[in-house]
């Protein structure tokens, strides 16, 4: 187990209620880095993706920052336009 499971484990001890959907959460938050990674990679800002997936900039900042319940064919899309693929795996 590494530093940062033991870490959470203690935590979750310690306020139990604070951690509910915390796997959820995190899993969310890890999309949203990927997405804003990606973009930074391409030298790319976010008003050029929204432009390109026909949207708001706003829109791509919360994709970005919120990354929840995005579909399958707008990620499909930003990974285009930022010059990469989708990967889905169910595990």
């Amino acid at each position: 187990m590494d530093d940062l499971q033991k870490l959470k484990k203690e935590l979750a001890k310690q306020d139990p209620e604070s951690w509910k959907g915390y796997e959820e959460r995190f899993e969310t938050f890890k999309l949203g880095a990927l997405l804003k990674r990606a973009r930074i990679e391409a030298g790319l800002t976010q008003k050029q993706i929204a432009d390109q997936l026909h949207t708001t900039k706003s829109v791509i900042s919360r994709m970005e920052n919120h990354a929840k319940d995005i579909r399958l064919s707008t990620l499909e899309k930003f990974a285009k336009a930022v010059g990469r693929d989708i990967q889905v795996a169910l595990i």
